[in-house]
């Protein structure tokens, strides 16, 4: 009987702990979301800035860790192989400053942590069995996303511009479900197939140090319309997307062996630029 009423007790116990849990964890989770009070009340601020907001801010913003990143060093053998089918017959070229290859009718450089790749070859479209006289966006992206699947890992499509005559198409990686901005591939794809290639980025080491605080979305873009006249000059401007997306506070070196602790920033895209504007979550200040 009293071994019941202790099994009872314990079992009470339990249960009122596990609310309380519960209870905790909701107020966690809510401390850290912004709620439809605090939105409306930024969409209007925006608005007497002459900015729109056609997306959803960023809801969640808990306290987050650095991310540590290797410097833009690579290895070269491995890169040539990225880049050429038969990397043994690629020819170096003389250039004490960088790394110069050539060969398969295509230029490898690779200076200052920068990768750098053009072509005359048909590179991506004979593979797909196309046969066009314009690219298109949809195209451009299937051949790039073709060439991330076969040589890249967790690397996704980021953005993609058309131009005159070309599609760029970036793709950067990701990291336990956040884009790692800095590491980053960006393709020039013509009617001819891929052109140009432009990479750049550093070996994703885990997450290092404390966590710390990041500031919410709304304080975000309110500082963001604070700016607007710098960048726009009172234009009428439409934001499309809102991200966190973690890069180095400052210049990652190429040296052998360095290591940053890259932080979140939240990404704001606006029609019209190419670039998302970029606010560090930690500290609020816009980077330029």
């Amino acid at each position: 009987m009293e071994w019941d009423k202790a099994k009872n007790i314990v079992l009470i116990f339990f249960i009122l702990l596990n609310i309380g849990l519960g209870v905790l964890l909701f107020f966690e989770h809510n401390r850290y979301t912004i709620g439809g009070e605090q939105e409306r009340i930024i969409r209007a601020v925006l608005g007497q800035n002459n900015i729109s907001m056609y997306t959803s801010p960023v809801r969640r913003f808990p306290p987050m860790r650095p991310l540590n990143v290797s410097g833009f060093y690579y290895d070269i053998d491995q890169i040539k192989e990225i880049f050429f089918a038969d990397p043994a017959s690629v020819i170096k070229v003389e250039d004490y400053h960088r790394y110069h290859f050539t060969g398969e009718d295509s230029r490898l450089i690779i200076s200052n942590g920068f990768i750098f790749f053009d072509t005359h070859r048909q590179y991506g479209l004979n593979d797909s069995g196309r046969n066009i006289s314009s690219i298109s966006v949809q195209i451009a992206q299937d051949i790039t996303r073709q060439f991330v699947n076969d040589k890249l890992d967790d690397f996704i499509l980021d953005s993609v511009f058309q131009e005159e005559g070309e599609v760029r198409v970036v793709f950067r990686q990701m990291y336990r479900g956040q884009v790692v901005h800095s590491n980053f591939v960006e393709f020039f794809v013509t009617e001819y197939g891929i052109r140009q290639v432009e990479m750049q980025f550093g070996t994703i080491l885990g997450h290092g140090g404390t966590s710390f605080m990041i500031f919410s979305p709304d304080e975000v873009l309110l500082t963001f319309a604070q700016r607007a006249d710098v960048f726009f000059h009172g234009e009428p401007q439409v934001i499309i997307h809102m991200d966190l997306a973690y890069l180095p506070e400052y210049m990652i070196s190429d040296q052998y062996g360095t290591i940053y602790p890259a932080v979140p920033f939240y990404r704001i895209f606006v029609i019209g630029f190419e670039r998302p504007f970029l606010i560090n979550a930690r500290t609020n200040d816009i980077l330029f």
